[in-house]
């Protein structure tokens, strides 16, 4: 099967203007295709600031564009080029362009904005569908509120390129779980190549590095992602271990690389002063981590989420809720379902709280015990759909070769 596809290209494009998800998706994805198609390269675009820190499977690599950042109040700015933001994305635009047009994809997966930040994607889509590639575009489980997401795409006149720009869309989880289109107007046209394909499952590594914080005791992973918008949680799970000395578990708190580096130390300082709590900054195989864990306490994000159900780890999740209610929705949903326990951001953030889900953690019914055949199947059927659409795109390359009678003679 893997031979069928040899010399086959994936480009994948990640815009990745803060936080871990985006870039750490778009990798399982690529390391899943060149692990099983032998012959396939994967190339991914990616504006995160820290890519160069994970390591990447023979036949993966990456180009770096330069990152930009959402600001508080909506607003982008560029990340570590002092220049003005649209030279910023003409810059991005041009690179990404450039870099398909020699690359020469089979095809192009654009991780959930359908045109790219600021439409930066949208002269390369076409001109790949122009050249016969295929071109899909891969969504979250949950994108946001349907009303707001509605908003966003409509302002960004996003929605008819879901039409006239994609092949097939990806839907990374469960109905169940999360209809991302739902509340969007949409054709028929669009919701029949729409395609919910599970979660994503993650592996272990088979190099088994060890992870770059070893816990003596039984401990609890506290992880906060990215780190940005992590400090609540943070705060929340140090104040139980302050007020509560006999918490039954010691914790690792990992904070995240975009934490901004007076809360950083504002956290390293206060665990210095608790005997079972011990602060880590950031690991790239942070999933070596989970695997060691008692339980995990995590803000929700999706791809957090794949790997609590992946590793059957027993979970709390506290999300956020602004600016996105995405973490939110999908709490809420997985609770319902007895995959996690949740607590409210937006509630009673006393320590009692806290230390009462802490103490109950390891209690909680596993993940595994509620889920349905297929959830994590996401990674699997994604290689189907590579295969497919490549093999389809073989065919016809053959037969416009044989029905070309100059070229058929040669």
């Amino acid at each position: 099967m893997s031979e069928r596809l040899h010399g086959g290209r994936v480009l994948i494009y990640s815009h990745d203007t803060f936080g871990l998800g985006h870039l750490r998706r778009c990798r399982a994805i690529a390391h899943s295709l060149v692990e099983r198609y032998k012959g396939l390269s994967v190339l991914i675009l990616s504006g995160s600031p820290i890519i160069g820190s994970y390591d990447f499977r023979a036949r993966v690599d990456f180009v770096r564009i330069p990152g930009v950042i959402k600001l508080h109040n909506g607003r982008y700015t560029s990340l570590g080029l002092h220049i003005d933001l649209e030279q910023t994305l003409a810059i991005r635009a041009s690179i990404i362009h450039h870099t398909a047009e020699i690359f020469q994809p089979d095809l192009f997966i654009v991780d959930k904005e359908p045109l790219g930040l600021r439409g930066e994607v949208v002269k390369t889509l076409e001109m790949l569908r122009d050249r016969g590639a295929v071109t899909v575009l891969g969504l979250r489980d949950v994108m946001d509120e349907p009303t707001l997401l509605r908003r966003e795409w409509q302002r960004k006149r996003a929605l008819p390129a879901l039409q006239d720009l994609y092949d097939e869309i990806w839907v990374f989880g469960l109905q169940q779980l999360g209809t991302p289109l739902a509340g969007l107007n949409v054709p028929r046209s669009v919701r029949k190549k729409t395609i919910y394909t599970g979660y994503l499952r993650r592996e272990m590594p088979s190099h088994r590095v060890p992870p770059s914080r070893k816990m003596e005791d039984p401990f609890l992973l506290v992880t906060a992602g990215g780190g940005g918008d992590g400090g609540v949680m943070i705060d929340w799970v140090m104040r139980a271990y302050e007020k509560d000395p006999g918490l039954p578990l010691s914790a690792l708190l990992v904070l995240g690389p975009f934490m901004p580096p007076s809360q950083q130390q504002s956290f390293q300082d206060r665990a210095a002063k608790l005997a079972r709590v011990v602060t880590l900054e950031f690991d790239s195989r942070i999933e070596l981590l989970m695997e060691q864990s008692v339980g995990v306490v995590a803000m929700g994000g999706y791809n957090t989420f794949c790997e609590i159900l992946s590793l059957n780890k027993r979970a709390v999740l506290v999300p956020r809720s602004t600016p996105r209610q995405e973490q939110l929705i999908r709490a809420r949903r997985a609770q319902k379902l007895g995959l996690v326990h949740m607590l409210d951001m937006n509630g009673n953030l006393d320590w009692q709280t806290m230390a009462r889900a802490l103490r109950r953690l390891p209690e909680q019914n596993l993940p595994g015990d509620a889920l349905t055949a297929g959830t994590l199947d996401g990674l699997h059927l994604i290689g189907d759909r590579v295969e497919s659409w490549m093999l389809q795109r073989q065919r016809t390359s053959i037969t416009a070769l044989s029905s070309n009678p100059v070229l058929s003679k040669h």
